[in-house]
């Protein structure tokens, strides 16, 4: 009997600090959302510097709340995966900085991942992925067809910016 792969996720590529822990590559233990829609909203739009202050004040929190979802301790964990960009560069830096420390401290592996990647692949959630496939990618105020003939493998063919 082999032992259940269990991953970490940490996303903070603008303005909502994510956590998720996934068992096996499917089966999702937690997720857990620190929204700052409310913290925006004033200004008609996302404010990086607030949204990376947010991303300082919630991160441990979330993590915490992730970790006793999932009812597993952080030495549980086979890797940690961070967005690593695109994104704002401040809110991306905290997220990025949180999974460097916990991998460090813990001897897990870190995995970088793009914020549009994590996008796609997030669809073998509840599918696999049959090539070649065109994907539409919905993300912020951007939208992009991605064309991907193989895993990796991938040509934008269209977008709004």
């Amino acid at each position: 009997m082999t032992k259940d792969q269990l991953i970490m996720g940490i996303e903070t590529s603008c303005d909502e600090t994510a956590i998720a822990i996934v068992k096996n590559g499917r089966e999702i233990l937690s997720n857990v959302v620190a929204s700052q829609i409310e913290s925006h909203k004033r200004f008609g739009g996302v404010v990086p510097e607030i949204a990376s202050r947010h991303h300082v004040e919630q991160v441990t929190l979330v993590l915490e709340e992730a970790l006793a979802q999932a009812n597993v301790d952080i030495k549980d964990l086979d890797a940690i995966a961070v967005t690593e960009g695109p994104g704002l560069v401040g809110a991306l830096l905290i997220g990025v900085n949180a999974a460097k420390a916990l991998a460090f401290a813990n001897g897990i592996p870190l995995i970088g991942v793009h914020h549009i990647a994590g996008h796609i692949y997030a669809n073998r959630l509840v599918t696999e992925m049959n090539f070649p496939l065109l994907s539409l990618v919905v993300s912020g105020g951007h939208t992009e067809l991605v064309y991907m003939k193989a895993h990796g493998h991938f040509e934008v063919i269209g977008e709004t910016r």
